[in-house]
């Protein structure tokens, strides 16, 4: 009797790993026939594997293993509008495009991100502000339903379906394909402005008053500073510089770029490396080497964009037994919540040294899809004793404020408390119900939470 192999499968965060059976899929056909050949516990599509907890799980299930699907079938570039396969990296429209004079529309903290993975999380970035999540900038997608169906669906042919589709998290089928629009760039240098706070009041009072002038914005935050220090950072915000304002040298090539991993670290870090000390040396450290104010300095989109990117498997830094990240938001007006979950934060002696404030522009359609308006804090914080605690709190604290966490960084939220986070939960349970009423398409995420 033959036996079907499974494989341990796990977040970027590395916690709480299940087994499946993994099938690389290269086609329609391919991904076809795994539906059609499927076990009891149900279908999941999976792409690079950049979402922190449970979401491209599925416990005992079929994955498909989305990356070998990454042809661009057709791209104007003279508009940037592109179709593609839904395997191809954000990594790989930079290298294609950015010579020709186009960037992603919007691209998360990591360029190791799949077109399909980027609609299915509904990922944003440093310019939510001014241009929204990615999924506002796809026009159609090409979806395989639990029916074995390929539907094209859009914002105007079956919204509902796309906007459930968008954020869902690859509960409501396979995306396949995308037409995505680009965005037109003169150069691959953005121009940096860099400030440091001295508290969260600052930083605050600094990103309401002046996020307007710039395209991209972001702020680092030291988690360990405590007292009148407390929510100190370093704030980057840019855009795309001009040909005239780059080096003579560069002027010749102003759109040359190519990513690349510099160096992978290796899997040898001991628990418990990362801890209160190490983590506070780092982050004074890093503050005091921020300058205080500068202007117009030329990064590169690697540096601006993806700087953890030059590190490969940079997640093993955090040990064997892997990291949470927790982000949230709450909304304009609740700026007391977010001062009181950094006083939590900084007080518990949980040690983050990666912990990033924006402001999020208007949401969108999308009934799971994460930003909306007002303040998002993103943490990375190692697996140690008292963690579960502080983020219930952390949870109660977001729910009271109208607050949500955001399912690609989840793996541990009560369902009960994630039913409070999205108001029209409701109204993508209904759709799924009606595209996969059986619920062939599921994950670990899902189960969890019941959706």
């Amino acid at each position: 009797m033959s036996t079907v192999e499974t494989v341990p499968l796990s977040g970027w965060g590395r916690t709480a790993p299940t087994r499946a059976v993994l099938s690389p899929v290269r086609s329609e056909d391919e991904a076809r026939a795994v539906l059609a050949g499927r076990s009891g516990r149900g279908v999941l599509a999976r792409g690079l594997a950049r979402s922190y907890g449970d979401a491209a799980q599925n416990a005992g299930g079929d994955v498909l293993d989305m990356t070998a699907a990454d042809r661009v079938l057709h791209a104007d570039v003279e508009t940037g509008l592109v179709d593609v396969e839904a395997g191809i990296s954000l990594d790989e429209l930079m290298n294609r495009f950015v010579p020709q004079g186009f960037f992603v529309p919007v691209t998360a903290g990591t360029r190791y991100v799949t077109v399909g993975g980027a609609i299915a999380a509904d990922i944003h970035g440093k310019n939510h502000h001014v241009a929204g999540s990615f999924s506002q900038h796809v026009h159609w997608i090409d979806l395989l339903t639990a029916d074995g169906e390929v539907r094209r669906v859009s914002p105007t042919e079956d919204p509902d379906l796309f906007w459930a589709t968008a954020g869902g998290m690859g509960l409501t089928g396979v995306i396949l394909r995308a037409r995505v629009q680009l965005k037109a760039i003169g150069t691959s240098r953005c121009s940096v402005d860099t400030d440091r706070t001295p508290n969260l009041d600052a930083l605050m009072t600094l990103l309401a008053e002046t996020d307007h002038l710039y395209e991209y914005s972001v702020a680092w935050i030291d988690c360990a500073a405590k007292g009148a220090r407390m929510g100190r950072s370093v704030v980057t915000r840019g855009r795309f510089a001009t040909r005239d304002e780059l080096p003579a040298k560069r002027r010749a090539d102003p759109l040359a770029y190519h990513g690349s991993v510099k160096l992978s670290a290796p899997d040898l870090f001991p628990p418990g490396l990362l801890n209160r000390l190490t983590v506070g040396a780092f982050n004074e450290l890093w503050y005091r080497k921020a300058p205080a104010r500068k202007r117009g300095q030329l990064q590169s989109i690697p540096t601006f964009f993806h700087p953890l990117d030059g590190v490969g498997a940079w997640n093993r830094i955090y040990g064997p037994r892997g990291f949470v990240q927790y982000q949230f938001t709450v909304p304009f007006g609740a700026e007391a919540a977010m001062r009181e979950a950094l006083e939590r934060i900084s007080s518990s002696g949980t040690a983050s040294f990666l912990a990033v404030l924006k402001r999020f522009g208007p949401g969108n359609p999308g009934m799971l899809s994460y930003p909306s308006p007002g303040w998002t804090l993103a943490l990375d914080i190692p697996v140690q004793n008292g963690l579960a605690t502080l983020l219930d709190q952390l949870d109660q604290l977001v729910v009271s404020a109208e607050g949500r966490i955001y399912l690609a960084k989840d793996s541990r939220v009560r369902p009960e408390t994630f039913e409070h986070m999205y108001d029209r939960l409701d109204d993508f349970r209904a759709v799924r119900r009606r595209v996969d009423p059986e619920g062939v398409f599921t994950s670990d995420l899902a189960r969890r939470l019941s959706l």
